[in-house]
């Protein structure tokens, strides 16, 4: 008798053990709560973080937390590991993933232009235009990357060459620091230019350590520079989840266009607790000059190519990715309609 209430005693811990292990797995497993890993943390993706601090997620039943990467690659990385749900990328990164395993798949667009601004080490006199590079060196990012292809891009566009011969005119575009350390590699090397961020470019002009001359975006026209990926099974499994998400951003931009900017700054503090509003003020009204953001989430065809146009023409490559295969707009036209 001893003995089979031993056993039964086994087997009730037995269960409550089972049953504690998959109440903890469902709870895990909550499509509700969504990670998101951004490739960095900047107002040029104010959109986001205004649905964040506004309470717009949680009004869909979502439970949104954020991570940040040193990258897109990172960011990639994060997805296709599993420790992410949906990453903010920009859009290079889901065609080099194209050939992975239940690969990733673009299904909002949050950026519509290249979101850098050039910073000079000194001040310019008159209206500064790209053919003042000529013999200078500027600072673009990390090789492959978007910010650095689109500035080399711009560069070629306006006539100049890229190389390291100074005295014949070239321009020397370094891709060899990574994203997080051009600003303090600006300070300390004799780099002429690089481009920065918001709110860097702004809070390092403030502390009188470089002049803001330019933004990219405004010379590059439009390009799909930053968007919202996942990988295939999610998208299909989690399709109201990612649609709620899309409908909480699209709020975020939304109110950003239709409050003035001491209002949205008031907004973003929470996500930006070492600058002023002043200072938030400034990045987000030069952020809405160059119309960076996406005002229905919809990536085009034509400017998916043109970004496809970017890579193939920079890094001497050959992609041919197949837009319906890669994007899929269907949830931001649904909450477009």
């Amino acid at each position: 008798m001893q003995k089979i209430k031993k056993i039964s005693l086994m087997l009730c811990c037995l269960m409550l053990c089972l049953t504690a292990c998959l109440a903890f797995v469902g709870c895990g497993n909550n499509p509700n709560k969504i990670r998101l890993n951004e490739v960095t943390h900047s107002i040029f993706y104010a959109p986001l973080y205004v649905a964040q601090n506004m309470g717009f997620f949680e009004d869909e039943g979502l439970e949104v937390s954020i991570e940040s990467a040193t990258g897109s690659d990172a960011s990639m990385t994060a997805l296709l590991s599993g420790s992410a749900d949906i990453v903010l990328v920009g859009p290079e990164t889901v065609v080099y993933s194209s050939t992975t395993k239940d690969h990733p798949v673009v299904f909002g667009q949050l950026t519509q232009r290249d979101g850098s601004f050039i910073v000079s080490k000194d001040e310019i006199e008159g209206e500064f235009t790209l053919k003042m590079l000529k013999g200078k060196t500027i600072i673009g990012g990390r090789a492959g990357g978007l910010p650095a292809m689109t500035l080399e891009y711009v560069i070629k566009q306006a006539g100049l060459t890229i190389g390291e011969n100074a005295s014949a005119g070239e321009v020397n575009l370094r891709t060899d620091v990574a994203f997080n350390m051009i600003a303090s590699e600006f300070q300390t090397s004799s780099s002429e230019y690089c481009t920065l961020f918001e709110p860097t470019a702004t809070t390092l002009a403030n502390e009188g350590k470089g002049y803001v001359v330019s933004a990219v975006g405004a010379v590059s026209g439009e390009i799909p520079y930053t968007c919202f990926a996942t990988k295939s099974s999610y998208l299909q499994n989690n399709s109201e989840q990612a649609e709620k998400f899309l409908k909480a951003v699209k709020r975020g931009y939304d109110y950003i266009a239709q409050n003035d900017s001491t209002l949205v700054a008031q907004a973003l503090t929470a996500s930006f607790a070492g600058m002023s509003i002043e200072e938030l003020k400034i990045a987000v009204e030069q952020y809405l000059a160059i119309d960076a953001w996406s005002n229905d989430l919809i990536m085009s065809q034509s400017s998916f190519e043109k970004l496809v146009d970017i890579i193939n023409s920079t890094q001497n490559t050959s992609y041919s990715p197949d837009f319906n295969e890669l994007i899929d707009n269907s949830l931001a036209e649904k909450i477009s309609a």
